[in-house]
């Protein structure tokens, strides 16, 4: 990894910011690489507030449950890169990824390019390269200008629920943030909308009918999915399926699957593929996504804990991602009751008075820590004020692991429920200083 973390390095200094959206940089190297941006497999392409990695790794689920090679991208990774590229159904060697990552820099020349947009031509590159049945690509910020959106006309464009995040980049206007994200719609090319607020659902609905997309398959209207007596019901209007329950937990879940299961079976209608029923069964029940309401049940974290207790992880981490969370912490809590506690670090950008305001009258008390990968995190006495004052008693420590050593001091009558949370950067880091293996 040493050769990939270097170059790395050097991506990563091709532009003064890290973020700044548009495509003809892109359009420029992809053009100097051969456009194998045009030589893709058919495309799912899936954009949102939250829910996007959920729903890529359900789809992904089902579709190598039914025997197709899929390629995959994400981002950000948690502990390796190349957690953003799957390849076929693997992880991308590192050999293949230091091969196209100095393929693209050599591409580029002296050109000035996003770290974002530099590495994900290198996995276009890559998609182009290996067969494979689907492509499934997440969208990095946005829509309309993020570097995914270079695909002229995807199978199947996806939009889960939208909220407000990254608003120095989208601003705070539901609507206007719905048309950035709606910047993904294509002629011709159907579309698969989750869970929406009103003006949020109004204003996609307007820009497909601008822009001659669709159709549309609209959740609660074209298809829905919902818990009943323990199982996952989902209908269309094809008919209703019974299902298992995802193996990802927490309400949230089930719309995300049922996203899944729509986009999935309308090209499936198309004749673009096959999927059965049991497929769709055998993905609910496969399907894996670290990070996201994560169960830790060994390794050096979870030694510190104390005796008896139960460890989560999560990286949602605007205030929409905490009112999910918070509803799946008292999921469980209904189902088996113990004292919750909290260790939460964050970025300086995020919403930490909204997200701490769900967890109100269920968390007993948070201690906030530093995310140290990022020189941008917030300050953890600060963090702790702003728990505070949304409701929630707070301390701060320089660490996870000196939260875990706080929470093993505490005298109980019963073992604890401890849920790090707040970052994807901070789940990162819990999940490398756990040991945990990523596949």
């Amino acid at each position: 990894m040493q050769q990939i973390n270097s170059i790395l390095s050097r991506l990563s200094m091709f532009h003064p910011d890290e973020i700044d959206l548009g495509l003809e940089r892109l359009f420029t190297l992809l053009g100097k690489l051969g456009n194998p941006h045009l030589s893709l497999p058919p495309v799912i392409h899936v954009a949102g507030t939250n829910g996007k990695g959920s729903t890529s790794a359900l789809l992904r689920a089902m579709l190598e449950a039914q025997g197709l090679k899929v390629h995959v991208y994400t981002s950000p990774h948690l502990v390796d890169f190349r957690e953003r590229i799957r390849l076929a159904g693997m992880l991308v060697s590192e050999e293949s990824l230091l091969a196209a990552l100095q393929q693209c820099e050599k591409a580029n020349g002296d050109g000035e390019v996003t770290f974002f947009e530099i590495t994900t031509a290198a996995a276009l590159l890559l998609f182009s390269q290996i067969p494979a049945d689907i492509v499934i690509l997440e969208v990095g910020l946005g829509g309309r200008l993020d570097a995914t959106n270079v695909i002229p006309r995807p199978a199947m464009t996806m939009i889960t629920p939208i909220a407000r995040d990254h608003e120095e980049y989208l601003g705070s206007d539901l609507a206007g943030i719905a048309k950035e994200k709606a910047g993904i719609f294509k002629a011709g090319s159907p579309i698969i909308v989750g869970p929406q607020a009103d003006v949020v659902r109004d204003a996609l609905e307007d820009e497909a009918r601008t822009k001659r997309a669709g159709p549309l398959f609209v959740h609660a209207q074209d298809w829905m999915s919902y818990e009943e007596h323990g199982r996952l019901v989902y209908q269309d209007e094809n008919g209703l399926l019974d299902l298992p329950l995802p193996r990802l937990l927490g309400q949230h879940q089930i719309s995300n699957a049922g996203m899944a299961i729509a986009a999935l079976r309308a090209l499936a209608q198309s004749g673009l593929l096959d999927l059965s029923d049991e497929a769709i069964a055998q993905g609910l029940q496969q399907v894996k996504w670290p990070g996201r309401l994560q169960q830790l049940t060994n390794g050096p974290l979870f030694d510190m804990a104390p005796k008896g207790a139960e460890l989560w992880l999560d990286g949602g981490h605007n205030p929409n991602a905490g009112q999910m969370l918070a509803a799946a912490l008292a999921d469980l809590e209904d189902r088996s009751p113990r004292p919750l506690h909290m260790i939460v670090g964050m970025l300086k950008t995020k919403d930490p008075s909204g997200y701490f305001q769900a967890f109100k009258g269920l968390a007993r008390d948070v201690i906030t820590v530093p995310v140290i990968s990022q020189t941008n995190g917030q300050d953890p006495v600060e963090l702790a004020s702003l728990a505070v004052k949304a409701g929630v008693p707070a301390s701060a420590a320089s660490s996870v692991e000196e939260a875990l050593q706080k929470l093993a001091l505490i005298p109980r009558e019963a073992p604890p429920r401890i849920l790090i949370a707040g970052s994807l950067y901070l789940a990162g880091e819990v999940l490398k200083a756990n040991g945990e293996e990523l596949d």
